[in-house]
């Protein structure tokens, strides 16, 4: 439980193109520009840029995805839970599925998240107000539902800030 109540540290993609993957170096530039350097535990919520669309029919269609090397690192800096505002931590399916027929590369499809398989890390999706953050300087509870026979839960995440 202890990874599910930690400081948080709010990265904005919201601007990022989403057939780009957000790779290490573009979390690494940006954490740099908010002159912040990651701990473990830290709660790293992704602002994708898809909660506008969330309710609309194309909200699947939005949101920057993160990369399964970025992923990786995040893990390597001690991080064991993230968050998106997107429907998946990875770029949008339809996206993804349209990148594999033109390149046949399965490591395309899901690829945030089968760095599960090199590290622990649970993530969290479909966030909402993470444009309400600062950078960081608050902190996440999120502790989880557990689901007998489930691979995925639900949430009531809530942010703490100092005011």
């Amino acid at each position: 439980m202890e990874y599910c109540f930690s400081d948080g540290v709010h990265l904005d993609f919201s601007q990022w193109d989403p057939r780009k993957i957000i790779h290490a170096d573009d979390i690494r530039r940006v954490l740099d520009q908010m002159e912040y350097q990651l701990k473990p535990l830290d709660i790293v919520l992704l602002e994708s840029g898809a909660a506008p669309h969330f309710g609309q029919p194309d909200y699947t269609s939005y949101g920057a995805g993160v990369s399964e090397e970025a992923t990786v690192w995040l893990m390597e800096q001690g991080i064991k839970v993230v968050g998106t505002d997107s429907f998946t931590w990875d770029m949008p399916f339809a996206l993804a599925a349209e990148q594999y027929r033109e390149k046949r590369d399965n490591r395309m499809i899901w690829e945030g998240h089968f760095a599960g398989r090199r590290g622990e890390y649970y993530q969290m999706e479909k966030l909402t107000n993470l444009d309400q953050l600062p950078g960081y300087g608050f902190k996440v509870i999120c502790f989880p539902v557990k689901l007998k026979g489930a691979s995925a839960g639900w949430t009531r995440a809530v942010a703490l800030l100092d005011q």
